[in-house]
């Protein structure tokens, strides 16, 4: 027995359309940034290219994963390509974790040979890079609407390519003001203690999405000694909770009622009452939650894993 809500497909609209304005906006920064690596032979502008290359190459599959979401379920894919979206985000973590290690190791290495760089083009194409940045935020986080993990990924490549791009400028000035070259590597070594911590933190949440580990905020002893509450629950067992996709997290149990309640249709009611429960009285809202209703004798039945 279960209890089903639409999926937003409104949302995930505006989040495609999101996505694909930053990845066209993105890419211009991208040949803007190759062609002033070109222009004043700057290892900066050229790492920050690369890392802008990585930004591209996450948006695209953000872009996928989003159309791949938006494809309605089917009988072999009962929630459709929900998941898709959090894979996505998982592959750009992993691009963007391995980017901030990069920039920290190449950081050390500029620190002990600094390159020679022409710093009038080098802050050019920096402040280039960084307005690019920006529309691409805009774009992303403008109006209304639910963010979900994909998105936020998206957003955090952006933030984090708007980062390399200041760190360009501020290193073009110092170098400009004072010829000390070392500026570059210092604002690369900051990015990435700035990059890797984040890339880490959103790694953690995909991981726990894909692991299908409890959402956070959700207490399943909490769930269950509130269900356990509702009157004619004698137990409730074989209770799992987990999430398709950010924002949208599922929840099932087997729950044990009187007998009568069976013979006397009060069932449906008890029914209704567990998934007003879920639904509202915990900081996690669940509506889309399944449960079996069980007679006190069935237990039986029931397999010795169950809990």
């Amino acid at each position: 027995m279960s209890h089903g809500h639409g999926h937003g497909h409104g949302a995930a609209d505006q989040n495609r359309r999101r996505i694909a304005a930053a990845l066209v906006v993105t890419s211009v920064v991208l040949l803007a940034e190759a062609v002033g690596a070109w222009v004043s032979g700057s290892l900066a502008l050229l790492a920050d290219a690369g890392h802008v290359l990585t930004d591209v190459a996450g948006l695209i599959i953000a872009l996928i994963a989003a159309t791949l979401a938006a494809r309605p379920a089917s009988a072999r894919r009962t929630w459709g390509y929900r998941r898709a979206e959090v894979l996505a985000a998982t592959l750009q973590a992993a691009a963007l974790l391995a980017v901030g290690v990069f920039v920290l190791v190449e950081g050390v290495r500029r620190l002990l040979e600094p390159p020679e760089v022409h710093s009038g083009a080098m802050l050019v194409f920096g402040v280039v890079g960084l307005l690019g940045n920006v529309v691409a935020l805009l774009l992303l986080v403008r109006g209304e609407g639910e963010r979900n993990v994909n998105v936020r990924a998206a957003v955090l490549e952006v933030v984090n390519d708007g980062l390399g791009s200041v760190a360009v400028i501020v290193a073009a000035g110092v170098i400009a003001l004072t010829g000390w070259t070392r500026a570059d590597a210092l604002v690369s070594l900051l990015i990435g203690v700035l990059i890797v911590p984040r890339t880490v933190g959103l790694l953690r949440e995909t991981t726990s999405v894909l692991l299908e580990e409890t959402p956070p905020g959700l207490d399943l002893e909490d769930v269950r000694r509130h269900l356990l509450e509702l009157p004619h629950v004698h137990a409730v067992h074989d209770l799992h909770a987990s999430r398709i996709t950010s924002g949208l997290p599922v929840l099932s149990a087997h729950v044990v009622l009187d007998d009568s309640c069976f013979r006397d249709g009060h069932a449906p009611e008890i029914l209704d009452r567990l998934q007003e429960c879920v639904a509202e009285h915990f900081p996690v809202a669940v509506e889309h939650a399944t449960f079996q209703l069980e007679p006190v004798g069935h237990s039986g039945h029931e397999s010795p894993t169950h809990d």
